[in-house]
C-alpha cells in the first residue's frame, strides 16, 4: 500500500487531470505508413519528371 491513500473522489480527480494533460499518443505504425506514402509519392514525381525530359 502507498503512503498516501486517495478516496474515490480524489481518484477520479487524478484520472481526469491525467487524461486532460496526456498528449496525443504516438502511433509508430501510422507514422511509418505516412512516411512510406510520402517517399513513394516523391519517387513517382521524380519518375514522371524524368520521363517528360
Amino acid at each position: 500500500m502507498g503512503k498516501y491513500q486517495l478516496d474515490d473522489k480524489s481518484k477520479m480527480a487524478v484520472q481526469k487531470y491525467r487524461d486532460k494533460n496526456k498528449g496525443a499518443s504516438f502511433d509508430k505504425k501510422q507514422h511509418l505508413e505516412k512516411l512510406r506514402e510520402e517517399i513513394l509519392r516523391k519517387k513517382q514525381m521524380k519518375a514522371n519528371d524524368l520521363t517528360k525530359e
